[in-house]
């Protein structure tokens, strides 16, 4: 069997993927066999170069530019809406079927942005790793210590790629072994996503156990090489996935979940991650309470023993994205472009005030299925008519809302979304330069961008898990395992990075539970957890109307006085698409589908596709 080029080379755009910097001269003739790339260490290394190929880009590098997961939640609505040419554009209108899913397939010009074509990249990455570990053992290498190292990194890579297929497709094939193009495929069936999750927790123990893989890359030069913190992160993430509802088959696995949980939160902290509680550079984000959390989010991890951020697990290395401030503050302001995706009235009123209370309640929150009837938590400091003064801070570090300010090309300004305000709502769907709800995001912004005479904004590079998500991974196990001492502790540890207040003490587990999805809901905003959330905690046969099918945005309507009256309103007058049942995962690739089908006798197909 030969083995193309492009498997040496398909890694060479990232760069910096291990310490040996000479793997990127090499130059074959055309083809190699696999012995020739096995008897030669620079060429191991190489070919573990391309088992990190296709870690998928996110936040604004899907199809036209948007932030997709986010627009096809309930925290966010595309300004897009009515083009047809999105992603989510083509899943509001329906316009979406097995066969064609602008989601999974993306189009020709968007394969190099690695995030679509989810089903062909991750099996194609999980091959590359199992040729690998076929041929580690007795590979050459120049020292044992790499041998150890790069088996581990391999196994950590299957196991990443098969929690991203997990998470988009659920039921998988378990393949422990590279499968020839002549085999048997007749006995291949989709395993449980408990299985998968039992087989990506023995691929991370393989690493969390290897003596020579670190706990932090500590050098750009090995920028984006996995770790035994990503181990420990991505093990006790699909343990959580598989004790959710939609996975779990009727089981209960809370219990399991949460002992991972916990090791993974103790393991993590015992070897140097914690939040990061300071922000260093309060020229650039204010001293605001949550001024740390926006300084996290838009800067890079800095690649030390001793880092500044000891927050970041694993994120991107050199992929930023210039956006023309598609997703930022929209066409009022010289230079901008649109809107992209914009905050909900959902994600605004998950907000908390700094009573700690739920501006809702969490137990049903809305009074009728269209979200105009706001079911509000009578304890909280609320004020529908100053709807964002006592507010959480993290709030203003996410979402722009009328009188917000910000710097712009070196100028304060107001953000004016009433009518015949500079940023105004505009839901005329041709027209995509200003916001549907709103709102405007800021969360991936660095405040004061473009203050020069530019107009340049790049999104910080992608985190791909950070040590607060996996503590709030931990609070829910808890809460769902009945552990609710624990559950509280990790959240009251998150709320406190921002000066809110803990918890309250005595809540029943049910109500604990709600304090834990709401707490995710808040402050991973916009960072791809909540569409993937959503969708967890439904059941086989549940569905996303309550959460996705009617959204809404808030009106100011400025008063003779100056003041401001709000009115919230349906985005749309029809239901959204992308909230029937089927929805909750993506579809299989047809022609798939229709040979594993022939094969097997199986049913491959996920419900409703």
């Amino acid at each position: 069997m030969k083995l193309k080029y492009w498997i040496l080379s398909s890694i060479v755009a990232l760069g910096g993927l291990t310490s040996c910097s000479d793997v990127l001269d090499v130059a074959p003739d055309g083809t190699l066999t696999m012995d020739e790339v096995f008897q030669d260490p620079v060429k191991v290394g190489a070919f573990l170069n391309s088992c990190y190929a296709n870690l998928p880009l996110k936040s604004y590098f899907y199809w036209g530019w948007e932030a997709a997961p986010t627009a096809l939640s309930d925290e966010g609505w595309s300004n897009w809406d009515g083009t047809n040419n999105t992603s989510s554009s083509k899943i509001y209108s329906g316009d979406v079927s097995a066969s064609s899913h602008s989601l999974r397939d993306g189009w020709s010009g968007n394969d190099d942005w690695r995030t679509n074509k989810y089903w062909s990249r991750y099996w194609e990455q999980i091959r590359l790793c199992n040729l690998f570990l076929e041929r580690i053992d007795n590979a050459a290498v120049n020292s044992e210590t790499d041998r150890d190292r790069w088996r581990a990194e391999a196994h950590v890579l299957r196991a990443y790629f098969y929690s991203e297929l997990v998470k988009w497709f659920g039921r998988v094939p378990i393949l422990r072994k590279s499968i020839e193009f002549n085999a048997d495929f007749s006995k291949m069936k989709r395993e449980s996503v408990y299985e998968v999750a039992k087989f990506i927790e023995e691929d991370c123990d393989m690493a969390i156990y290897s003596e020579s893989l670190p706990w932090r890359i500590t050098s750009t030069s090995e920028a984006v090489r996995v770790t035994k913190a990503i181990a420990w992160t991505i093990k006790s993430k699909m343990l959580l996935f598989a004790a959710s509802p939609l996975f779990n088959d009727g089981a209960d696995h809370w219990e399991e979940a949460y002992e991972c949980n916990r090791a993974a939160v103790r393991e993590l902290k015992a070897n140097g991650y914690e939040l990061f509680t300071v922000c260093t550079d309060p020229n650039t984000f204010g001293t605001g309470d949550a001024a740390n959390l926006r300084q996290l989010i838009n800067t890079s991890a800095d690649y030390s023993a001793s880092p500044r951020d000891k927050e970041t697990i694993w994120q991107q290395y050199g992929m930023t994205c210039f956006v023309w401030h598609i997703g930022y503050i929209g066409s009022g302001f010289d230079g901008t472009y649109s809107a992209g995706i914009s905050p909900t009235q959902e994600l605004v009123d998950a907000f908390n005030t700094l009573d700690g209370e739920p501006v809702l309640d969490l137990s049903k929150p809305y009074d009728d299925e269209n979200h105009l009837r706001p079911n509000f938590n009578s304890k909280s400091q609320y004020d529908e008519q100053d709807p964002y003064a006592n507010r959480d801070p993290r709030l203003d570090e996410t979402v722009l809302h009328n009188g917000s300010t910000l710097y712009y090309q070196g100028t304060r300004r107001t953000v004016e979304t009433f009518e015949g305000g500079k940023n105004a709502i505009n839901l005329t769907s041709s027209i995509d330069d200003y916001t549907r709800t709103g709102y405007y995001h800021c969360k991936f912004v660095q405040p004061g961008a473009s203050a020069g005479v530019g107009y340049e904004v790049q999104t910080p590079g992608w985190k791909y898990f950070r040590l607060a998500e996996v503590l709030l991974n931990y609070a829910e196990a808890a809460a769902e395992a009945g552990h609710l001492t624990d559950a509280k502790n990790a959240v009251d540890e998150v709320r406190r990075r921002v000066n809110m207040p803990v918890l309250p003490g005595g809540l029943s587990k049910d109500e604990m539970i709600l304090r834990v999805r709401n707490e995710r809901q808040v402050e991973l905003a916009w960072e791809e957890c909540r569409y993937f959330d959503l969708r967890r905690w439904q059941t086989p046969d549940g569905n996303l109307y309550d959460t996705c099918r009617w959204l809404t945005g808030l009106k100011p309507v400025k008063q003779t006085d100056g003041s401001y009256r709000y009115e919230r309103y349906n985005i749309w007058t029809k239901p959204r698409g992308g909230a029937e049942a089927r929805d909750k995962l993506l579809p299989l690739p047809v022609d798939e589908v229709s040979r594993l089908e022939a094969i097997t006798g199986d049913v491959w197909q996920n419900p409703g596709w």
